[in-house]
């Protein structure tokens, strides 16, 4: 026969150290305070302690974290929190039921019922349960089993249940991010538009770089790139903020030094802390296309490259400090002839800062870069086909992925015909390795 167990009583069993012990809370109607346990078996290896609820209010109480499973009664009288739900819910077990799983949401819940019952056990399972017991049939070995079962089964459950979580909450954060990020307004210019971003965040779609371009009704074409000091979420929120800025006040028809003084009073009124800066370039072409004016705010200088001559940095002397660092700084704003046929590459410290060799403390930095940019362009690469060419291979010069985020933008204006036959035609050739001598035939370098 079986044996009474007194309520918080052991069940004995063989000490063991490689099995965890089990806390099983027992919810059972019955006046004496007791739930009648089987004995369990000498080589079960595992101890069970049982606590006993008469109703949902004592299970309340005795509901803590160190209890792995609930056995509950479905023959149970319905409580006060469940009388009134009980005929909507449908039987009365299955209402309490409901209930126990509202209360304890992390736990494993076994359901005991008669034997006669099994369409009730059934449901039970359906509604929450793990798994369900025949009271006439319950024996050591079953109930040891039946609560081990139980308690993996629940945190698969809650592992999978988490997991699906974690991907939605991915989902919803790529479409987030993907909607953050730029979309240029070049409608009415001759202007062709290439750019590649690689955050430095693991599963990021946006970091603390940012860009924009757009073109304004007076047919001028304004380009800006940026950086906020650091890649984590924040920072990629800062950076949206002062990219949506910078299109309202372009349009708004503010450009130079005074569009970037108020850049820097958005930036800080937004950062969270006064240690928080932003580099800045921008750029705005005439509508000939022939002429552009810029302004550095602490940020590296753009690349250009001339129909038929090799790529180099625009005049970078006499610029601006990075916003945020002083209160009442000026960003002068220089001016550039561009020439009839062009490219012009802007980019984030992220493609000049990685390391030369995965062992090396020598960084690229910008003389490098643009040694890189001239050797891809003597084997005919352009376009969407440089950045790419350009940001993989600075990865594989750093020896793995960058740790820094990456953000390249490329403008080029054609008016020699030439370019276009090229862009259409060449296809991306291997690359030379670092030092080595572009060949004769490739000697005449194509533009951006």
């Amino acid at each position: 026969m079986p044996v009474p167990v007194a309520q918080q009583q052991a069940v004995p069993a063989v000490e063991t150290t490689h099995v965890a012990d089990l806390t099983l809370l027992v919810i059972e109607d019955d006046p004496a305070g007791t739930f009648t346990v089987p004995e369990l078996p000498a080589a079960a290896g595992t101890r069970v302690r049982i606590r006993t609820a008469r109703n949902l209010t004592e299970a309340g109480r005795l509901l803590t974290d160190d209890v792995d499973c609930i056995l509950l009664d479905l023959a149970l009288p319905p409580s006060s929190e469940t009388r009134a739900g009980a005929g909507a819910e449908g039987p009365a077990g299955l209402a309490t039921l409901k209930h126990v799983l509202r209360i304890a949401p992390r736990h494993a819940v076994l359901a005991l019922t008669a034997e006669d019952d099994t369409e009730l056990a059934a449901e039970a399972v359906r509604v929450g349960a793990q798994d369900y017991l025949f009271r006439g049939e319950l024996d050591g070995r079953l109930l040891t089993r039946a609560i081990r079962y139980a308690v993996e089964r629940k945190r698969a459950d809650v592992a999978q249940h988490q997991l699906t979580e974690s991907k939605l909450r991915a989902q919803e954060n790529a479409r987030l991010e993907r909607g953050l990020l730029p979309t240029p307004l070049l409608q009415g210019s001759d202007l062709r538009f290439a750019s590649r971003y690689r955050p430095g965040r693991s599963r990021a779609l946006l970091g603390g770089d940012f860009y924009d371009t757009v073109r304004t009704p007076d047919g001028t074409v304004h380009a800006m790139i940026g950086d906020v000091c650091g890649h984590g979420p924040d920072e990629a929120a800062l950076g949206v903020e002062l990219r949506i800025a910078w299109r309202a006040l372009t349009f708004a028809g503010l450009c130079g030094d005074e569009l970037l003084s108020t850049l820097q009073q958005v930036l800080e009124h937004e950062r969270e802390s006064e240690e928080i800066f932003a580099t800045l370039c921008t750029v705005d072409i005439t509508p000939d296309g022939r002429h552009a004016g810029f302004c550095l705010a602490g940020h590296p200088a753009p690349l250009i490259a001339r129909h038929g001559r090799a790529a180099q940095l625009l005049p970078y002397e006499n610029g601006g400090p990075a916003l945020g660092l002083l209160p009442r700084a000026r960003w002068p704003r220089r001016q550039v002839e561009l020439g009839g046929s062009w490219s012009l590459m802007m980019y984030t410290d992220g493609l000049i800062e990685g390391r030369v060799g995965a062992n090396e403390t020598q960084r690229l930095g910008q003389d490098g870069m643009v040694a890189m940019i001239n050797r891809q362009l003597a084997e005919g690469l352009t376009g969407e086909a440089l950045l790419e060419a350009a940001v993989a291979e600075v990865r594989e010069l750093n020896g793995g992925e960058l740790t820094d985020d990456v953000a390249v933008l490329l403008l080029d204006r054609d008016r020699s015909g030439s370019w276009g036959r090229s862009r259409s035609t060449s296809l991306p050739r291997p690359r030379p390795r670092p030092g080595s001598a572009p060949s004769p035939a490739n000697a005449q370098r194509p533009p951006l």
